[in-house]
């Protein structure tokens, strides 16, 4: 465990120290992002903050590659320098689209081709609980695979859009399974695992990164950072679940049979929600998918009235619930693990309403007041509405009676 904790303080370290001399080229070469009418922020603010993460995360590797308990993952197959070459490559394609503002059919055709590329290169699904995929066909397995890198990496390019947010997720997402990983590592011989090893560069580089990143943001990740998160997070899963034989897992550490496919959408699930959302919001409008707008979880909650601090540091929580609520069973009985997790949400979900509940009850309460004004005019209205006829009718009868009077006062004088 050491060494994991001495790598992600490399990676982070790295990361932190080359930010500010990444945010100079950014500004040197103009990758100032302009302000759009979907950005939060005020201020063209340098992007290219991806590269620095890259760097930390590639040094943290090769350091990695030197310390004996981890080397032998190095020298016995190429698996890791595959995945070095594909973040490099992820990176890059996000780096032009930080300078040139990609076509986002060219930049999902550079994803694909990287993604083919990683699991081309060994980086693979070999088996799921239905069955192997190899056997099936290593072209599904390939498939499969590129389409899981694919749809991680956009996952969380579209959950950047506040400062530190994709960073903060993806960073509780890589704590969560860096810990599921190390424990089943530990039904094995050695205790060095590929997935772990990554997960504490990816939270690493993410803590790093965060320390210029947090509102109000010297630099942002852009998609060169936000799409090597996603890469890197879905390498990891891919090489720890992906190779996993549920049979071979005592049931208590690997529960339940479907954690494969559960636990990369668990530790993602904000992202994936929001992506979901969006695809759907953006097709029912005869819109493309990747259409911008002004919708998504974090614009929903400054609108309700949160600020930007207050808004990433709840999304963090929901992130973190999510995450380790996923791996909890492994040390907790699943009815306490249910008790802690319906309070958490209720605490959540009070603090996510907060400043809307704050605003709109003094109005619901004026609107109460309002109308209970509004019905009390309408009963006072119905009430002079039927005793008008009644009054009508009195004073009728008291003129007919008047004149009756003054009929029977003249008759005697006729007599006369």
């Amino acid at each position: 465990m050491r060494v994991y904790l001495f790598i992600a303080v490399v990676a982070g370290g790295i990361t932190w120290l080359i930010t500010p001399l990444v945010r100079h080229l950014a500004i040197r070469v103009g990758a100032v992002g302009r302000v759009r009418a979907r950005d939060v922020h005020t201020v063209p603010t340098p992007r290219m903050g991806g590269i620095a993460m890259l760097i930390g995360f590639v040094g943290a590797m090769l350091v990695a590659s030197r310390i004996p308990f981890i080397a032998g993952m190095f020298a016995t197959g190429h698996q890791a320098w595959v995945i070095m070459a594909g973040a490099v490559l992820i990176s890059l394609l996000g780096l032009a689209d930080d300078l040139w503002d990609l076509d986002w059919m060219l930049k999902m055709a550079g994803q694909l081709l990287i993604s083919v590329f990683v699991a081309w290169g060994g980086l693979q699904i070999i088996s799921l609980p239905m069955g192997s995929l190899v056997t099936a066909s290593p072209s599904i397995s390939i498939t499969v695979t590129a389409f899981l890198i694919v749809a991680s990496i956009n996952a969380v390019n579209f959950v950047d859009g506040l400062d530190g947010l994709a960073s903060g997720i993806v960073a509780i997402g890589g704590i969560a399974f860096a810990i599921y990983s190390y424990i089943i590592s530990r039904s094995f011989p050695t205790y060095a695992s590929m997935a772990t090893l990554i997960d504490v560069a990816m939270v690493g580089i993410c803590v790093g990164f965060i320390l210029h990143n947090w509102h109000p943001a010297k630099l942002f990740m852009g998609d060169s950072g936000s799409m090597l998160l996603g890469y890197l997070i879905t390498c990891a899963s891919i090489v720890m679940t992906g190779r996993l034989d549920p049979a071979t897992i005592h049931a208590s550490v690997y529960l339940p049979v479907f954690m494969p496919i559960l636990l990369p959408a668990l530790v993602l699930f904000l992202p994936i929600l929001d992506m979901c959302m969006a695809i759907v919001r953006r097709l029912s409008h005869g819109q493309s998918p990747m259409h911008p707008d002004r919708m998504h979880l974090h614009h929903r909650m400054l609108r309700i009235g949160h600020s930007v601090q207050g808004a990433v540091l709840i999304l963090w929580g929901w992130a973190a619930l999510i995450a380790f609520g996923s791996i909890m069973i492994l040390f907790f009985d699943l009815w306490r693990v249910a008790v802690g997790f319906s309070i958490a949400v209720v605490v959540l979900t009070i603090a996510t309403m907060y400043p809307y509940l704050k605003h709109r009850l003094p109005q619901i309460a004026a609107e109460d007041r309002a109308y209970e004004a509004a019905r009390n005019a309408a009963r006072h209205a119905a009430r002079s509405a039927r005793t008008l006829p009644q009054a009508d009718e009195r004073e009728q009868r008291e003129r007919e009676h008047e004149q009756r009077e003054q009929r029977e006062q003249r008759e005697p004088h006729k007599d006369q």
